[in-house]
Formats: structure tokens, sequence, C-alpha cells
């Protein structure tokens, strides 16, 4: 009886060579490959070929660019989860997404085990076994970067040249990329110095600053319970919608972040990542936020968005406690319902207007002008007794001469 494994798959030199290394080395004979289409932008169909070439019993190809939107993206953005302040999330979400297809695709094919083809260095060999551990744990991993002699990418190339995969001649980036329909990454090169300002020609999707429009562009963003549902004033599905964002937003040159992050596994890793329409998205919930949440709730949700993003980022997508912060948020969204309006100009986005049927402003409470629902005379009372802790520690103070 044969043994299978299933292999995250994306057709490139380092899961070509995972695929003979896997059946020469190990003691599964059956290698099935499974490509995600997560929003990369690629042409998929060519790697059925490719992989079975390579000693691929088959190969699934996967369309999950709109769960990938709606069960992932969606949620990290209700929770308002910013990793370190900068980093959305774009790796972070996806790979758990491609993990959960990967063991799917196991439980349908009887394999026993799953592979993949990060390095021992990154956060992603945590993402996709933290997931496999989560749904399926009598799975085994295979992680070949952490087990074979391969050690570059000249070497890599000579390991498929001996085996007649072919390994086309091209003009590479010098930079380690990850890309989806929510964000690019660009690591590695001349960034790994800090003190490097990004060269012009990193960014690939958005504008660089100077070469934006003069004139700033306006749009609105409808939201239902915290969830982005129309662009303009026409519905789009939320690839569709993410899509138009994603445009708009890199023709202003919004959503570049420059991120000297700390890695899971110890060691700090600089990255620019493009966001475009995941910044819109971003600012325009919390806008909306601003207007229908009340200061507690709002202020503990800032405290829960910082766990949340360090759940994500960790890889434990599948784990009790991001599940149970995903009921309060769900909560928190019932309220965050209307329209915002941003100005776009120069990589900035500016709040232009919002609206909501359940704003908690109130003008007449909150007016400099003359008003008759609120007793100014009524804040000396709060305000005593607000500060009567204070007041006795500097009694106390005072009785003991400390107090100067």
């Amino acid at each position: 009886m044969s043994k299978k494994i299933v292999l995250a798959y994306s057709g490139g030199l380092d899961t070509s060579i995972i695929i003979p290394w896997l059946k020469e080395n190990t003691e599964y004979d059956e290698v099935i490959a499974m490509a995600a289409d997560v929003g990369q932008g690629e042409e998929l169909e060519p790697l059925h070929e490719k992989a079975k070439k390579t000693g691929a019993s088959k190969l699934y190809i996967e369309d999950l660019r709109e769960e990938f939107i709606t069960d992932y993206v969606y949620p990290t953005l209700k929770a308002g989860a910013i990793y370190e302040r900068k980093y959305l999330l774009g790796t972070s979400m996806a790979r758990p997404i491609i993990a959960k297809r990967l063991v799917e695709i196991a439980r349908k094919e009887g394999a026993q085990a799953i592979a993949h083809g990060a390095t021992g260095k990154g956060n992603d060999q945590v993402r996709f076994e933290m997931t496999v551990k989560a749904l399926a744990p009598d799975l085994k991993v295979v992680a070949p970067w952490r087990l074979w002699n391969i050690r570059s990418r000249e070497e890599a190339v000579d390991y498929a040249t001996a085996r007649g995969i072919s390994v086309p001649v091209t003009k590479e980036r010098p930079y380690s990329m990850d890309r989806n329909i929510w964000h690019l990454s660009h690591e590695g090169a001349d960034l790994e110095d800090p003190g490097n300002e990004p060269k012009k020609d990193v960014l690939m999707i958005c504008r660089q600053l100077e070469d934006t429009p003069n004139t700033p562009a306006y749009l609105e963003l409808e939201f239902e319970q915290g969830i982005p549902v129309k662009l303009n004033g026409e519905k789009l599905s939320p690839l569709a919608l993410l899509t138009k964002l994603n445009e708009i937003g890199a023709e202003h040159g919004v959503g570049v972040t420059d991120i000297l992050e700390n890695r899971l596994i110890g060691m700090k890793s600089r990255g620019i990542y493009e966001n475009p329409g995941g910044a819109i998205m971003y600012y325009a919930h919390q806008e909306l936020e601003y207007l229908t949440l009340d200061r507690t709730t709002m202020h503990y949700k800032h405290l829960m968005a910082e766990k949340y993003a360090e759940l994500v980022y960790d890889g434990v997508w599948f784990h009790p406690l991001r599940e149970s912060l995903d009921a309060f948020v769900d909560k928190t969204q019932e309220v965050v319902t209307g329209k915002v309006r941003l100005k776009l100009f120069k990589g900035n986005i500016c709040s232009a207007g919002a609206w909501s049927p359940y704003s908690l402003y109130n003008a007449a409470f909150s007016t400099f002008g003359e008003d008759d629902v609120y007793n100014q005379a009524d804040a000396e009372g709060f305000i005593n007794l607000f500060g009567l802790s204070t007041k006795v520690r500097a009694l106390m103070l005072q009785k003991n001469g400390l107090l100067k």
C-alpha cells in the first residue's frame, strides 16, 4: 500500500525539487501537490503539467480568494488587529487557510502526512504546522528545509538539473516576496540593512509618492456590522470590492509600510508591505467605530486587538482564545454600520465625513454654543468624586512633609 503526502505547491524552484526529494528521501512514494490561489495574480493552470513532470501523482488547484477575504481578512479587520502597530498581517492570515485546505485534501486522499517549503528561519513553518496540529494532530509534517543539505539557490538548481527538472533562467528580483489579494511583501537584499531607504524599484503595486496624482481622490465606503459592502454606492462582492480598493489606493500611493518586526522565533526582520486596499478598509472601519462605539468598549477593544494580532501573527488561528475574541468582536460590530467618506492624496488617507444610524455623537450635548440639555455645574461634583483618591493621597503626603 502506497504512502501519500500532500505538498503545499507553488511551482517555484523550491517546491519543484521538494517533490522528487520527498520520493527519494522519505517513506512516501506518492506526492500529491496542492496550489492555493489566494490572489497572487499568477496563472496556475500550467502547473498541472509541471507538477506531473516533477513526480507528483496529481495537482489540486484551489481557488481560496473569496473564502480568504470573508473568513480570515474580515474577522481580523473587524478586530482592528495590526501587528506591532504597522503590519496588516497579509501573509499571517493566508497560511492557515492554505494549511486547512491541505488537511482537507489529505483526508480526501487518505494521506498520512503534509509537506511545506517554508524555511527554518521564518514564521510560516509555525503557521502551517500549528494549523495541522489543531485540525489533524495525527498527520505528520515534513519540512525539507529543516532536513536536507541544500543551502543555496545554486545547489537547488543543480539538484533540479540533475533530475531533468526544467528551471527557466530568469532575471530574478533580489527580494523574497509573498503576494496575495490582501498584500505584497518584500524582504531581503538591501532591505536587510535598516539604514537603507527602500529603492524605487521595490514597490510593485503602489505608485511612488512623486508619481501619484496631484489632485486628491474621494471615495465612500459603506459597512454593515463591521464588514465593507459598498464602494461609492455600488454593492460589490468581497473580491471585487478589495480588488477595486487596491487599484484606487495603489494609484495614490497609500498603504506602504516599512517595518522592522519581531519574528515569532526570536529575530528581527525588516519588511516593506504594500496594502493599498487593506489600509483603506482599516482606516474607514476605525472612523466608523469612533462614531459608534462608547469609550469603555472602544478602549478595551484596542487592548484586545493587540492580542488578536499576536495570535494571528503567531499562527494560532485555530485556537479557542481567538475564536472567543471573535465573539466579543462580533458583539461590538452590531452597531458598526454606516458610511465613511475618505480623501486619498500623496500616500495619505484622510477622513472626509462619517455617518451612521447608530452614531453616538449628539451635537446637542457636544456643542460649544448655548444648550439646554447639559448643566455645567454638574461637573464639579463629578470632579470631586473622580479626584477623591488623588486628594486623599496628597493630604497624606502634605501631612508628612513629602509634598513639595
